[in-house]
């Protein structure tokens, strides 16, 4: 079942009618459509929605691997609406985060989904990352987001009591929601305007038709024909691939190149204990550091009351591996012969070590949190979940920062389009992402 994380009966009553869902389309799995979506996370569900409302006289289905909808990176996610102050000022990740979060605040108004815009302090506890923390107000004033503010020590324990920096960056509009939800509720407006969902159906090959279906009148109306892993085909005119873990995989299928690879980053996170969830009321986030790659251990509030921190970053040896020690030998043998992923690691070999011992070592991952919760002491947290981030990489080590689209070679490849990376936060964006997708692919397609 899909889980529901106590964000009231109407959260609850639609993962259970998306589970549901999700079960009873199982059993349809051939047809014909002018255009197939790949991929049930909220990329591919944002995307098909966005479509089918452009183009309601067409005829859609979203093709999903597993048995339900949204069980990997979304159904993982941290559930942070990111407010877009972090991105270089006119990137597509900047305007596509802005824009996505207003987009997420109306959505979830207009649907009933709930969510919270508890807020978030970028906090230097440091007097040299205060130059940093300036930049960031600078580059989030560029990016028009919105309310931003400094504040000194003394309105950093205002808004967070427990908290203790020298300053912080007030962004009162980064909120929380459960992303899950969201995506599930993207899905039900894809089905209720005519899109047809197909589970248990995981793409393995693409082919154009040599001929036309047994009995059709249409000729090659539908010349793509998408074959499941069982057995089982779908035909269409279009593709539109949003594989996130396995994006590069499915592109590979239709002859584009192996590059940017996917490299999965498996993230761990800390719960606190419920009777000491008073110590932190928003995002609490450290002040990002250049020379390494992530954003670091921070402090994110639920929608279901509880409080996650971390996570950490660690290279995973499976794809979907959530649990420390999931292997998967193709996944591990394709991360550490890429060239990227040694030149990644010996680039940030120091860094990388310490986020396995803190990984193993609750302790010392408590250790960097108490810089800004000096309360806070290993016996206040419990370990949590885990997520799994598809990480785009290039051959020169260097994480893939952009979006990347490709289609392939031949008629086959003029007929689909593969999202190879939507970066994160691609659910704080997925609204503005589906938008740009759905721009791209009516200018490829002529829809």
């Amino acid at each position: 079942m899909i889980r529901t994380f106590g964000t009231g009966s109407v959260c609850a009553r639609l993962l259970t009618q998306g589970s549901k869902y999700a079960r009873c389309r199982a059993a349809h799995h051939s047809g014909s459509f002018d255009v197939a979506v790949i991929g049930g996370g909220i990329v591919g569900l944002a995307s098909a929605r966005e479509l089918i409302l452009r183009h309601p006289n067409l005829t859609f289905t979203l093709l999903e691997k597993e048995k339900e909808l949204s069980l990997h990176q979304t159904g993982h996610n941290s559930g942070v609406i990111h407010s877009g102050i972090y991105y270089t000022p006119g990137s597509l990740k900047a305007q596509l985060c802005v824009r996505g979060a207003m987009l997420t605040y109306q959505y979830c108004q207009k649907k009933g989904v709930p969510y919270k815009k508890c807020g978030k302090l970028i906090v230097a506890v440091e007097r040299e990352e205060i130059p940093r923390l300036k930049a960031l107000y600078e580059r989030g004033q560029v990016n028009n987001v919105q309310d931003l503010r400094l504040i000194d020590a003394k309105a950093i324990r205002e808004k967070e009591s427990y908290c203790r920096g020298i300053m912080a960056l007030d962004s009162p509009n980064t909120g929380i929601v459960d992303w899950q939800l969201v995506a599930l509720t993207y899905g039900k407006d894809f089905q209720e305007a005519g899109g047809t969902v197909i589970t248990d159906f995981e793409a393995s090959d693409f082919k154009v038709a040599a001929e036309s279906a047994a009995g059709s009148a249409e000729g090659l109306k539908y010349p793509i024909i998408i074959k499941s892993s069982q057995g089982k085909e779908v035909r269409c005119r279009f593709v539109l691939t949003c594989g996130g873990l396995y994006s590069d995989r499915l592109s590979e299928i239709s002859g584009c190149s192996s590059e940017p690879r996917i490299i999965p980053f498996r993230g761990d996170y800390l719960v606190l204990k419920p009777e000491k969830n008073y110590l932190v009321r928003g995002n609490i986030y450290p002040v990002p550091n250049p020379r390494f790659p992530f954003l670091g251990f921070h402090f994110t509030p639920r929608m279901d009351g509880s409080v996650w921190l971390g996570p950490n970053a660690v290279l995973a040896f499976k794809r979907e591996g959530y649990k420390l020690f999931d292997f998967d030998t193709q996944d591990f043998v394709n991360a550490v012969s890429y060239r990227g992923v040694q030149k990644l690691v010996m680039k940030n070999i120091v860094y990388g070590m310490g986020e396995i011992y803190r990984g193993v070592f609750t302790s010392a991952q408590v250790k960097n949190l108490q810089k800004f919760i000096p309360e806070l002491s290993p016996s206040d947290v419990l370990r949590g979940p885990s997520g799994v981030r598809a990480q785009a990489l290039d051959a020169e080590g260097n994480l893939v920062d952009d979006f990347v689209f490709d289609g392939g070679k031949g008629e086959l490849g003029s007929r689909i389009l593969h999202v190879r990376n939507a970066p994160s936060p691609a659910a704080s964006s997925s609204l503005a992402i589906a938008e740009m997708i759905a721009d791209e692919l009516e200018k490829r397609f002529q829809l």
